[in-house]
């Protein structure tokens, strides 16, 4: 097939992504910089210079990491797993894995406030048990909100690991333990560097997600506040659309950062690629 015909095929696509994404983004970033007639930098000094508003970002950026970190710890041995099974049996298993993205984000997050409430299953465990005297503070707290989101993107992490772990030749490993490495050096030296393309890729979905989410941290956080309901409120209630898009651009900002450190430390992990 002719190049001309594939830049054909390709146009509407780059068009569509072009008007409706990246010239808004573009539009984003340079309103940010131009205030009142005038070429300013006073958002982002007006933002970096409030503590209140660092320690919401800080709030954020914390809670997405360890969102990130412990759906690679639940993810990662559960995608292992079914990478190891028969067709059949990875089939019946990723339905099962992939089942939670077909309920509403909102009606999990309803049935967590019901789980971690102050007479939630959780608290009642607790208290019944004699852990503590009273019930816990869990929910509207940051804990409530990392454990939202670790319900809701966990599908997510287990889908791209799956894909790279089942490629991975089992003959590989089984050679190594024969040259006398143990289980764990067969994991650490064969295993980790080639699912490294899953875990990056799942770490930035995660991450970003996380970073992003609205509803989940509106519901169960509460009044804590996390960069996308501080951006909604200044948008559609404040009405301080400049601020909102200072958010917006420091979100993007941190996105590409993010990335950027991902795929570097990749590299490091594994040179070779």
């Amino acid at each position: 097939m002719k190049k001309s015909v594939l830049y054909g095929l390709l146009l509407p696509g780059l068009l569509f992504l072009g008007i409706f994404m990246v010239i808004p983004i573009v539009l984003t970033i340079g309103s940010t910089f131009y205030h009142d007639g005038t070429l300013t930098l006073s958002g982002y000094t007006h933002f970096f210079g409030d503590s209140y508003f660092n320690q919401i970002l800080l709030t954020t950026v914390v809670v997405s990491l360890i969102t990130t970190l412990l759906c690679l710890a639940l993810g990662f041995p559960t995608a292992y797993y079914i990478s190891r099974k028969t067709a059949r049996s990875k089939g019946i298993l990723l339905a099962i894995a992939i089942f939670p993205l077909l309920t509403s984000p909102i009606v999990r997050s309803f049935s967590w406030m019901i789980i971690l409430g102050r007479k939630g299953l959780i608290n009642d465990a607790i208290v019944g048990l004699g852990l503590s005297d009273k019930p816990l503070d869990i929910l509207y707290t940051p804990t409530a909100i990392v454990i939202g989101l670790t319900h809701l993107f966990l599908p997510i992490m287990i889908i791209s690991l799956v894909g790279v772990l089942e490629n991975i030749d089992t003959d590989l490993v089984i050679a190594a333990q024969s040259l006398g490495a143990s289980r764990m050096s067969a994991f650490v030296r064969i295993v980790f560097p080639l699912a490294l393309p899953g875990i990056v890729i799942g770490a930035v979905l995660v991450f970003v997600g996380s970073l992003t989410a609205y509803t989940t941290p509106a519901l169960l956080g509460g009044k804590q506040r996390v960069i996308s309901t501080f951006l909604y409120q200044n948008a559609m209630t404040l009405n301080d659309w400049f601020l909102a898009s200072v958010i917006a651009v420091i979100m993007i900002a941190i996105t590409f950062i993010v990335v950027g450190l991902m795929n570097r430390a990749a590299r490091q992990l594994n040179p070779k690629g």
